[in-house]
């Protein structure tokens, strides 16, 4: 039987380290968000995202290659939650898809960080110099798209009227709920945001469902 000499296995110990990466590259993505929503993409610098992990800036660029590396990895981990929750599964109803969008609204009235990083990236990602233009402009065309195409698809099967304009319907959709998530985020307390969303998209809904539907 070999000999217990008490020591920890070497691979738990890079079992550890590697927890101890993960979790302190988490803590950087958290911060970055409050930083981008506080002040923005230029006006936020990675020495002050460190300090406030309460590393040095090395540390940072340990994890991250670059300030657009860093916002980059901020808005991938944001889409995958997004991902996961309105494209995970196929929805029986467009309904049934209204439904999932405004639990999703429900759920960034409690991360209001995210919500107001989101607002203030989108507004300077118009400049086409911006790092993330290129990831709203794609972001916000696969969003329609796949909004057309379930609105395309309740259309087919009966749910919505034959002559529904899906793309118009789609562009209002998005509109809307962006309008509302920015008037949000600047003062929470001004309205109920998953009421007023749903109540937009239950009138919405009701101007192009099918009779008996």
């Amino acid at each position: 039987m070999p000999e217990n000499t008490g020591r920890t296995p070497r691979k738990s110990a890079g079992r550890g380290s590697y927890a101890v990466g993960d979790a302190r590259r988490q803590k950087i993505l958290d911060t970055a968000v409050d930083h981008f929503g506080r002040w923005g993409f230029h006006a936020s610098s990675l020495a002050r995202i460190a300090h406030d992990c309460g590393i040095t800036q090395g540390g940072l660029l340990h994890h991250f290659r670059s300030k657009e590396d860093l916002l980059l990895s901020v808005l991938a981990q944001s889409e995958r939650h997004d991902v996961e929750r309105l494209f995970g599964e196929e929805p029986p109803s467009y309904a049934a898809y209204l439904d999932t969008l405004v639990a999703l609204i429900e759920e960034n009235t409690r991360r209001p960080g995210i919500v107001r990083m989101f607002n203030v990236l989108v507004g300077e990602s118009g400049n086409i110099g911006h790092p993330a233009h290129e990831y709203f402009k794609e972001r916000y065309a696969r969003v329609l798209r796949h909004t057309v195409e379930l609105l395309e698809a309740a259309v087919r099967r009966g749910e919505l009227r034959p002559d529904t304009d899906c793309l118009a319907v789609a562009q209002e959709h998005l509109a809307v709920m962006d309008g509302l998530q920015i008037q949000w985020a600047l003062d929470p307390t001004s309205m109920d945001m998953p009421a007023r969303v749903g109540g937009y998209l239950r009138r919405q809904y009701a101007t192009i469902a099918a009779t008996g539907s």
